[in-house]
């Protein structure tokens, strides 16, 4: 592949995947199992990891076009809107018979949060819907497992007969089915999810088992360590980019995937994309909520300036 942008030309990615709300709550420390904690804050954000991941590649400098379901309500229409806002082509967003999916979320102060999400319309996706889905222009598909298995498959199994380069955001982590894995995506999770989806004790091992049954590239995001990037029995690492500050870490892989698929749909290398995907990720945490810190094309091109040497973006 070329680098990223040299021929200038901005190449589209669509997103398949959730739309939600997030209700967000600042708390002196997360709860135990069991456990109720006074926070010390509210608010409310728009969210759903995948349309995220959509805004954070529009941001970063892609035309996209979002595929998902919400609900006819309030919550549904301002995502819409919010979306709209970013620039992103909402036409694939249908409006199902549930509520839009929320998510529910604690912060403590280091920036560490955990996350309940109740699906709503996202689970209300189908195979058909995605099959239909407007791909034309399309060069990258993302996808995520906050929707149906089957149009998670669908949209892998889409993007594979169109001749379009699928990548799979392993979130929340799951078994895979086969028939996922065959379609080629490239895969990208974090370590935590790795373990859980390859069943192995041993990060290497697991790493090993889930390349040799997917047979594409995988991506692990490592936090403030960074990323790697295995194909076959190659394994290349990325560092990690320091982050001025943390202040929530809640959408830092949703911002990583962003800029990742839009390096990668202008034509960036594997290992160029996971670079600007750093970048978003540490320029992400600075910032509460999961949408509002996903950085914009400007702050990521001084980022990747300031840490290493030069690198054409997508625009």
């Amino acid at each position: 592949m070329t680098g990223a942008g040299e021929s200038g030309a901005r190449r589209l990615v669509v997103v398949v995947g959730s739309v939600n709300v997030d209700l967000v709550v600042e708390t002196d420390r997360l709860p135990g199992p069991g456990e109720t904690v006074l926070g010390r804050s509210f608010a409310r954000h728009h969210g759903g990891k995948s349309a995220n991941q959509a805004v954070a590649a529009a941001r970063a400098g892609s035309p996209v076009r979002m595929v998902g379901c919400v609900g006819d309500d309030a919550f549904g229409r301002e995502a819409r809107a919010a979306l709209v806002d970013e620039g992103i082509d909402t036409h694939g967003i249908l409006v199902c018979d549930a509520p839009t999916g929320v998510a529910v979320i604690a912060v403590a102060p280091d920036g560490e949060n955990q996350i309940v999400v109740a699906p709503g319309a996202n689970g209300r996706l189908r195979t058909e819907d995605v099959e239909g889905a407007d791909l034309s222009g399309a060069v990258l598909l993302v996808t995520g497992l906050e929707i149906p298995m089957e149009a998670v498959v669908a949209a892998a199994r889409r993007a594979a007969t169109a001749g379009i380069q699928a990548v799979v955001n392993v979130a929340p982590a799951v078994p895979l089915p086969e028939e996922l894995l065959a379609a080629g995506p490239i895969l990208v999770l974090n370590e935590h999810e790795l373990g859980q989806v390859a069943g192995r004790g041993e990060p290497d091992e697991a790493l090993a088992s889930l390349v040799e049954r997917t047979g594409s590239a995988v991506v692990v995001t490592r936090g403030a360590q960074g990323a790697l990037l295995a194909i076959g029995d190659e394994r290349h690492p990325e560092p990690g980019m320091p982050a001025d500050a943390v202040v929530d870490t809640t959408g830092a892989g949703d911002a990583f995937i962003g800029a990742f698929a839009a390096w990668l749909a202008a034509g960036a290398t594997l290992q160029g994309a996971i670079r600007a995907g750093v970048a978003a990720g540490s320029l992400a945490v600075g910032r509460a909520g999961a949408r509002a810190g996903m950085p914009h094309r400007d702050e990521l091109l001084a980022k990747l300036a300031a840490t290493g040497p030069e690198m054409p973006a997508p625009g």
